[in-house]
């Protein structure tokens, strides 16, 4: 299965729509999507992943790495409606607790949260 990935600019934030399966084949398109985005000053990232139906640990990966970028510039990270197993692989990974992840697009991107330390 392929992977698509679509972003939208809400108020100061990126939403970036990924839909598909993300694993080891996948993972560098998403990674290109977000290089880009950072490269142009987008710093605060909210990864759409409601039609994510697979993520392994690369995908994961990225979204660690993101986080990690978007904090060395002052941004922010956070992920909105995983399906069931995506975020049961978050869970598992401890990653809930690193990757702010919230139950809807909308919520996330009207999130104010205070920095995770």
């Amino acid at each position: 299965m392929s992977l698509t990935v679509q972003t939208e600019q809400r108020a100061d934030m990126v939403v970036v729509s990924v839909a598909g399966e993300l694993d080891m084949a996948t993972a560098p398109q998403l990674q290109d999507q977000i290089s880009d985005l950072l490269e142009k000053g987008r710093t605060r990232l909210v990864f759409d992943l409601a039609e994510v139906s697979f993520c392994d640990s690369t995908g994961l990966s990225v979204f660690v790495r993101a986080k990690n970028s978007t904090d060395d510039a002052g941004g922010t990270v956070r992920l909105a409606a995983p399906q069931r197993g995506v975020l049961r692989i978050l869970e598992v990974s401890g990653l809930v607790e690193v990757l702010r992840t919230y139950p809807s697009v909308d919520e996330a991107v009207a999130a104010q949260e205070p920095a995770l330390d």
